[in-house]
């Protein structure tokens, strides 16, 4: 089992990518993508934190597993609509 401690602090984890990568997502829309960088380097913390949830789920108890799965779906859907994104 993932000690509370560990889940707190991936959560905290994935929940500061999906608000950098929100960010950059509305810049981004906005802005027809002038910050590049800014921009892949939040689609590159979402997938970072996708690879640790998924770490921190094969020592997860069900309870933990299904809290990480809402998570992962939360971090798939943004990754998802950042990368069809048109960039002009």
């Amino acid at each position: 089992m993932a000690t509370r401690e560990s889940m707190d602090k991936l959560i905290q984890q994935c929940e500061d990518a999906i608000r950098f990568a929100h960010d950059q997502y509305e810049e981004g829309r906005l802005q027809a993508h002038y910050n590049d960088e800014g921009y892949t380097n939040a689609l590159q913390s979402l997938e970072n934190a996708y690879n640790d949830l998924a770490k921190m789920a094969l020592s997860a108890n069900a309870q933990q597993r299904e809290q990480l799965h809402r998570m992962r779906l939360q971090l798939q859907q943004l990754q998802n609509q950042m990368i069809i994104l048109p960039h002009d």
